[in-house]
């Protein structure tokens, strides 16, 4: 799996300026002001750092942006990397200026003067998130780093701030990993053995196998899978960091790769498919983080692991199925499978379980990219105060989610004349009607949301934190919700 660079802090010095290779990144305000690292790197370059500042070139500049300066006479260092960031800038702000950083890096070591920055972790952070590159399955040279150092007022706070972003991090890069693998080297078999190594983290894991989920009713499931020689399973990890607390639960959806089945998709576009478990992705990198981190809160993690294939063994458009509630769900189409996953997890999440809330998360629907594009995932929820405490949290990551309505109107397109219910309710409010269907596998009085991020899971252009691919959206948000409101 892919591990983020490694950063250290050190006191900031500034004797062996002269003398430092690689490159050196400076930070300079709107108005010109630089601390005393690159009041000296200035001055060693003879005034480079200056004649910058008075550039159209600099003043182009966006805040967290940096212009690079090849060469400079004075010192060893082959560039200076200029970042324009104001002297009490946001986190945010610092995430943006690690993340331009990170996308300047060479082979070389580089040294950051950032002893004036007051927010240095979430600096490092930045360039920790930024610099990711999947590359699992190239036979060529590999992207290598030199040593990354932040120069800070204090070594040892920082490094102690940095702990707990670098466990995001790490979680992020397993979900960017396991999303951008591809079908044959991610089976259903290959992702729950993935999922077990997190008992080396004190995870406690447990893989339910087909006999489980049929002993358990898991038709809704079973069926989606029956026709790939992949078989069907259900990952359960468990990490109980607080006391004698239900647990709080995520749940995600993880086809590893979906044809459409019998509703076979369009050739145009397929190979993305192997995106699908991406939140399934998603709750493996939580429990990552959350394990890596020590949170003290009870958190459980499920995932519906299945392959949708069409063959003479797959589930038709017309079969009726019955799921682990008891209900009974006519298949319109095939294509639609991650509800009927979702449906028999979430069951067995709140019967096992008795979670104080839960969230699913699944690229469910193209419906919801329609209405949001690849900026927000949609959020749907049958409790105010869950959903605001979680858009709440994606906010103040920087990650993009918008509330979506829920009705009975919307309900009601679900009526099948043969089974409690149609898997589809037809293209008018097609990302909404999935969510009414979920929401039929919600127990009365638990706090729910469906997070569909179909539209943030993958992107074909660069992100704030992320080059193009798998963003691992989500892991962020959701460590941000269980720090903020679940944890002792």
């Amino acid at each position: 799996m892919t591990s983020p660079i490694r950063i250290t802090f050190a006191p900031l010095t500034t004797d062996a300026l002269a003398t430092t290779e690689g490159r050196i990144a400076i930070f300079v305000t709107e108005d010109g002001k630089m601390d005393i690292g690159a009041r000296k790197v200035n001055t060693l370059s003879r005034k480079a750092i200056d004649r910058l500042v008075a550039s159209d070139r600099f003043a182009k500049l966006g805040t967290g942006d940096l212009a690079e300066i090849t060469w400079p006479v004075g010192v060893a260092a082959e560039a200076l990397l200029v970042v324009k960031l104001p002297r009490r800038a946001t986190a945010e702000e610092h995430r943006k200026a690690g993340a331009s950083i990170a996308k300047a890096l060479g082979k070389g070591d580089l040294t950051i003067l950032a002893a004036a920055v007051n927010k240095p972790e979430d600096l490092a952070f930045g360039i920790a998130m930024r610099a990711y590159v999947f590359e699992d399955h190239k036979t060529g040279d590999k992207t290598t780093y030199g040593t990354v150092t932040v120069m800070v007022k204090d070594a040892d706070e920082t490094t102690a701030a940095y702990a707990p972003l670098a466990a995001v991090a790490e979680g992020t890069f397993f979900t960017r990993d396991l999303v951008n693998a591809p079908a044959n080297i991610l089976t259903t078999t290959s992702f729950a053995e993935k999922l077990n190594d997190l008992s080396a983290l004190g995870v406690t894991v447990e893989v339910l196998e087909e006999a489980d989920l049929e002993k358990l009713g898991m038709g809704s499931l079973l069926c989606v899978g029956q026709g790939s020689d992949s078989p069907s399973k259900v990952v359960v990890m468990q990490w109980n960091g607080g006391g004698d607390e239900a647990p709080f639960a995520f749940v995600g959806k993880g086809v590893v790769f979906d044809t459409g089945g019998i509703s076979i998709k369009p050739a145009a576009g397929m190979e993305d498919m192997t995106m699908d478990m991406g939140g399934a992705g998603v709750v493996a990198g939580v429990m990552k983080t959350l394990a890596l981190r020590k949170a003290k809160a009870n958190v459980v993690g499920l995932v519906g692991l299945v392959e949708n294939m069409p063959s003479g063994n797959a589930v038709r458009p017309g079969d009726i199925v019955t799921s682990m509630k008891g209900d009974t769900i006519e298949v319109i189409n095939t294509d639609a499978e991650g509800r009927l996953v979702l449906a028999d997890v979430l069951w067995y999440a709140q019967e096992r379980f008795k979670p104080t809330g839960v969230i699913n998360l699944a690229t469910l629907t193209g419906a919801i990219i329609i209405a949001l594009g690849h900026e927000n995932a949609g959020v749907f929820s049958n409790s105010d105060e869950l959903s605001n405490k979680l858009l709440k949290a994606a906010a103040n990551e920087g990650e993009g989610a918008w509330r979506m309505p829920m009705g009975p109107a919307y309900d009601a397109m679900l009526k099948s004349a043969k089974a409690d219910m149609k898997n589809v309710g037809g293209r008018d409010g097609g990302s909404i009607t999935a969510a009414q269907f979920l929401r039929r596998f919600i127990q009365d009085d638990m706090p729910w949301c469906h997070i569909d991020i179909a539209g943030t899971a993958q992107t074909k252009s660069d992100t704030a934190l992320a080059p193009k691919g798998a963003t691992g959206w989500g892991v962020m948000a959701l460590n941000r919700l269980i720090a903020d409101n679940y944890e002792a």
